[in-house]
């Protein structure tokens, strides 16, 4: 009895599941089909043997491009040479590409089985996955799922940024419409402007030129000699200036009016935008050219070469066409048609705009178109697949077929492509290594540059925290200073005044030295007159007291004052003081009475 076995791929992880009944299984499909719907039913036909999950996201990317190329990966060895019977005759396993299913089989020996009952069974375990291993939930499945997914498509789509074809496609299909436009706008020009001056038609050909002209003459009556100078400039040629310049004096053009005037002045105006900006583009297309496909654009024309690459659709598919398709792209009509009538297949498509193949004869059109097919064709393959494009092989090709159409003409024999390519061998070293120097120079400056800048942010950056942190000190000081103005504030914010804080500044400023100097002389004066007073004590008993009393008195109120008065002050306290001077004075009366 053979063991069936089915390999499942997911973004988790790989699952090999095996089957039970075999035998039932492959002949009742119908069955099989009704299972796959309903999870109690399908557990009794699939058990999970082994699960290995992926332990990152780049291990998953890297499983998955090996799937999809048909490499059996080092996980997945392990997985099957691990689980799977060692007797390998007796194991089939299923799997659902069929070009991993022949990797497997070629490299490890098991059978592989593709399809029919396989594809049912891996559709079960698709829609009960998260079910069959334990701890997987469906929302972390999806997840996986959509993380593999964009992770293998960015993969799939990377490409080098100075090496874009689609610019180039997109520009010469620009290039072209912008041609067409302006050849339109410029016989609308033509026409609307001929009403009035109808000669100008016939001496000049070029339509930029000719709506230059138009916007710089306006009405030709005001055509002068001032603006012969101007008319040498534009046309390049003095010969057409004088000429200009006679016809606008004799033309047999109608007048026209001036509102007429201003919006044949704008149109040609656009006319001329549109034709710079044509100039721009085609610069820009040559420099695009040069980076992407510098061989070919040597060899054909930067032009011609765009115009291959974009209706191949891109450079790699213009490599991979060979050169009997490069010959007749873009002539598809003419061939089908001479298929269908039989009759003679074109000789050449987009590359007769080239030059080679209107330089020769008209016996030797086909031959050449023919030999400059085969050389476009190693140009485009050496500038796909080259890792430093350079435009040596494109001019060493240009050389030859220069030599092939000489060959045709004189019979001069040309060099061998081997001596040929073997000089472009050597020049194209030389040039990779001139490039790569530049560009390992210009990635020298860019890191430089991205180090000085970083310094910069880094160094900004400690200066904002530095001042951040100023900042916050201030912020935490000023609180503090206005808790100290706190008390000396709050009296005046109610509207009233508190004296005894309000009289300590005042009596501060009202007691200067002078004031102290004549208190000590005071005491000094009093103390001699107590000293007089005990050698007299009998003279003049009533006068003596009073004026030591008087002389006394200012002494206390001065200490008094000195330790009350700060504390006090208005006209209830000045009233106080007087009434404590006048008892001091009865008392010192009495005293003196007594002795």
């Amino acid at each position: 009895m053979v063991l069936l076995h089915v390999l499942f791929e997911h973004a988790v992880g790989y699952a090999l599941l095996a089957l039970k009944e075999v035998e039932e299984i492959s002949l009742l499909l119908p069955q099989v089909e009704e299972c796959v719907l309903n999870l109690g039913k399908f557990h009794n036909i699939v058990r999970l043997v082994a699960f290995c999950p992926f332990s990152s996201s780049q291990v998953a990317l890297e499983n998955a491009n090996a799937v999809s190329e048909g490499v059996v990966h080092e996980d997945l060895r392990l997985l099957l040479e691990t689980h799977l019977p060692s007797k390998k005759k007796k194991v089939l396993l299923g799997v659902g590409d069929p070009k991993i299913g022949a990797a497997i089989q070629e490299e490890l020996g098991y059978n592989c089985q593709t399809g029919g009952v396989i594809a049912e069974i891996l559709r079960g375990v698709r829609l009960h996955f998260h079910n069959l291993v334990k701890g997987l939930t469906d929302l972390s499945a999806c997840k996986a799922q959509l993380g593999l997914g964009h992770s293998y498509s960015r993969a799939k789509v990377k490409f080098n940024v100075n090496r874009v074809d689609n610019m180039i496609i997109q520009s010469i299909s620009l290039l072209d419409q912008l041609d067409k436009d302006i050849n339109t706008f410029s016989m609308r020009v033509r026409e609307w402007y001929g009403y009035h001056f109808p000669e100008l038609v016939k001496i000049i050909n070029d339509n930029a030129t000719y709506c230059r002209l138009a916007q710089f003459i306006g009405n030709r009556r005001e055509l002068n000699e001032e603006k012969l100078e101007k008319l040498e400039e534009l046309t390049m040629d003095a010969a057409k200036a004088k000429a200009i310049l006679d016809a606008s004096r004799s033309s047999m053009g109608m007048d026209i009016s001036a509102i007429d005037l201003i919006n044949i002045e704008s149109f040609s105006s656009r006319v001329v935008s549109l034709s710079e900006y044509r100039q721009s583009l085609h610069t820009y297309l040559r420099s695009k050219m040069s980076q992407v496909a510098p061989s070919l654009s040597a060899l054909i024309g930067e032009a011609v070469g765009a115009r291959l690459i974009a209706h191949a659709g891109s450079l790699t598919n213009l490599a991979k066409y060979p050169a009997s398709t490069v010959q007749i792209l873009g002539a598809e009509k003419a061939l089908f048609r001479a298929l269908k009538t039989r009759g003679n297949t074109p000789k050449y498509g987009l590359i007769f705009h080239s030059t080679f193949i209107g330089r020769a004869a008209a016996k030797n059109k086909g031959r050449i178109s023919r030999y400059l097919a085969n050389k476009c064709s190693i140009a485009s393959r050496i500038d796909c697949f080259s890792e430093v494009p350079t435009s040596v092989f494109g001019e060493k090709l240009r050389e030859q077929v220069e030599e092939r159409l000489s060959f045709y003409e004189t019979g001069e024999i040309p060099r061998k492509n081997l001596d040929v390519m073997k000089e472009a061998m050597v020049q194209a070293e030389e040039a990779a290594a001139e490039i790569t120097r530049k560009l390992e120079k210009q990635e020298k400056k860019r890191l430089k540059k991205e180090k000085k800048r970083l310094a910069a942010i880094a160094l900004a950056s400690s200066e904002n925290s530095s001042s951040t942190l100023e900042e916050c000190e201030e912020t935490s000081e000023r609180p503090k200073k206005k808790k100290k103005q706190k008390p000396q504030e709050a009296p005046q914010e109610n509207g009233m005044e508190d004296p005894s804080v309000s009289s300590k500044p005042k009596k501060k400023k009202s007691f200067p030295k002078e004031e102290l100097v004549s208190d000590l002389e005071e005491t000094a004066g009093s103390g001699s007159l107590t000293k007089r007073k005990k050698s007299f004590p009998k003279e003049e008993p009533d006068s003596d007291p009073e004026e030591s009393g008087n002389k006394r008195v200012p002494k206390k109120k001065r200490k008094f004052s000195a330790k009350e008065e700060p504390l006090s002050s208005g006209p209830e306290e000045a009233a106080a003081s007087k009434n404590s001077s006048s008892k001091k004075k009865k008392k010192l009366r009495k005293l003196s009475q007594e002795n």
